[in-house]
């Protein structure tokens, strides 16, 4: 028996043969034409067949697994629109005079490597949906350059990497799970498993060889494990496994309309974490009793330039509506560090997590503020929404921003548009300057909500894109609780509410941790929702363990 452990990015177990996606290109050569202009026409003809096929796959996969899972083909279509990506192989098609195809395979490793070096678990995931585009383009140039690739029984399907446009298409009745070399736990095809209910595994490495091809497997999608040739002690181990899946997937099913409330009769609102439009299904089906976190600033990642104040409160408004009078917390831009849109034109900085990001961007750049601020106020009206503002250190940027929004509200009133002159306004509490001084930032706002992630790397000096370092970013580090510790009680002096919005909020371990202190609010994401209420119903806080 072999044994080959990777990330776990899909729950449940797939027994079958493992047949291998041959889904690689042929090599891309380079090529001297003589027409470049005809060569950049073939290119555009070929990217506007590959738009219309994204519409299709959109439409057929809305009708198989959803809107939110639909919604990959319609990010993936805007790439492919997307100005900066077509100039740079029209370009180089022109300057260099080399054929289509190759332009294409440039731009897309490129763009590939810039995604891939993002820390924004967003951003890292277009590095695959660029990938994903750019062949589709080239197999529309010269199909001869990919196999046709169809299985012919029952099987887990093994690969490099796959893509979501593959993965939509392969028939799913023929489909036991996945399992790649490659591949992140934050990609669109870890999230298309999740909703078609696929065990999946990634990032096995080099040990996913042609080799094993056709021998029977098992996938452990929970354990991030693949098991090739079985014995009969794995196979039994693995059969009570699954039968263990399938009730807890019941059981927690009939957790959906149960309130969140302990052994002891304490009662904590769990919230859900929203980084895009084509989330909110998701969030709605959850049963979270409203949004925590709903990141505004892919509205300006996949824009060319600044989203007009029209744009932002459609998107506002929609995501209001969408929630049904449940609260809606947006947190305004939080542009900066890995999280870059050129049209911002933020100098190349040493160390851009501890630059100009965030408020500092919209203090900076009080235009760009008043448009978002303007919009969010406008949606208010639809919906309960609140608004929170992140990456704070000092009274005096509260002091700003209050006066600002003062100001837009007054700008509002003055041209009879309507708002809610009751709209909460809140911080995130993600800086250790923040917590030091909460008691007097408690005094000024309507709440708080700590964003552990960013918290853990400036408490404990680490910067989470080095590698290097990693293995110190430990978010359990005695002087982060002591961190969250410290903004509950000073939140709860002042009479406001205080949540959680990062990692930390999902993390099973600490949940008794956090009701203990007090935290008033868990967010997110939509999976956890209902993992994180079966937790909380289950503890009991009448007893004396101390955090």
């Amino acid at each position: 028996m072999l044994v080959i452990n990777g990330v776990s990015v899909s729950e449940g177990v797939a027994v079958g043969p493992l047949r291998f996606l041959d889904n690689k290109p042929k090599d891309i050569l380079r090529e001297i034409v003589c027409d470049c202009e005809r060569e950049a026409v073939r290119f555009e003809e070929a990217r506007q067949i590959a738009c219309t096929q994204l519409e299709s796959l959109f439409s057929r996969t809305k009708e198989k697994v959803g809107e939110e899972n639909a919604a990959i083909f319609d990010i993936q279509k805007m790439m492919l629109e997307d100005f900066n990506y077509r100039q740079s192989i029209e370009n180089m098609i022109r300057e260099e005079n080399v054929n289509a195809e190759y332009a294409v395979s440039v731009a897309a490793e490129y763009f590939r490597s810039m995604f891939s070096s993002m820390d924004d678990s967003y951003m890292k995931e277009r590095a695959a949906d660029v990938i994903d585009v750019s062949e589709r383009v080239i197999k529309t140039l010269n199909p001869g350059l990919y196999k046709p690739f169809e299985l012919q029984e029952p099987s887990i399907l093994a690969a490099i990497d796959i893509a979501p446009s593959e993965a939509v298409q392969l028939d799913r009745d023929m489909i036991l799970g996945f399992v790649t070399a490659e591949g992140s736990a934050v990609s669109h095809t870890a999230i298309l498993a999740k909703s078609m209910l696929i065990p999946a595994v990634v990032g096995v490495g080099a040990s996913l060889s042609d080799l094993i091809n056709g021998k029977p497997a098992i996938l452990d999608g929970s354990a991030g494990v693949l098991f090739i040739e079985p014995d009969d002690k794995t196979n039994a181990e693995m059969s009570s496994k699954l039968l263990d899946i399938r009730k807890k997937r019941a059981a927690l099913d009939c957790l959906r309309d149960r309130p969140n409330i302990t052994l002891d009769g304490k009662e904590i609102d769990v919230f859900v974490n929203v980084s895009h439009l084509s989330g909110l299904d998701d969030a709605v089906d959850s049963t979270a009793g409203g949004i925590g976190l709903f990141r505004s600033e892919f509205l300006y990642l996949e824009s060319y330039d600044f989203p007009t104040e029209d744009e932002q409160f459609a998107a506002y408004k929609k995501v209001a509506e969408s929630m049904g009078g449940k609260k809606v917390i947006i947190r305004t831009l939080d542009i900066g560090a890995d999280k870059q849109a050129g049209y911002f034109n933020i100098a190349n900085e040493a160390n851009p997590a501890m630059g100009l990001r965030a408020i500092r961007i919209c203090l900076s750049r009080p235009e760009i503020f008043k448009t978002q601020l303007r919009a969010l106020y406008r949606a208010s009206a639809f919906g309960d929404i609140a608004i929170m503002f992140p990456m704070i250190i000092s009274t005096r940027e509260v002091e700003e921003i209050m006066k600002i929004t003062e100001e837009v509200m007054a700008d509002l009133r003055s041209e009879n548009i309507p708002f809610n002159e009751n709209t909460k306004r809140g911080i995130m509490i993600e800086t250790p300057a923040a917590v030091m001084i909460s008691g007097k930032l408690a005094e000024m706002v309507d709440f708080f909500s700590i964003g552990t992630n960013d918290l853990t790397q400036y408490t404990l000096a680490i910067d989470r894109q080095n590698n290097e370092v990693g293995c110190l970013y430990d978010p359990h580090h005695p002087a982060v609780i002591k961190m969250i510790e410290m903004t509950v009680k000073a939140a709860h002096a002042s009479g406001i509410w205080v949540g959680i919005c990062g990692e930390l909020s999902a993390d099973l371990e600490l949940t008794e941790t956090f009701l203990r202190m007090g935290v008033d609010e868990l967010s997110v994401s939509a999976g956890m929702v209902l993992p994180l209420r079966e937790k909380i119903i289950s503890i009991d806080l009448s007893h004396s363990n101390q955090y």
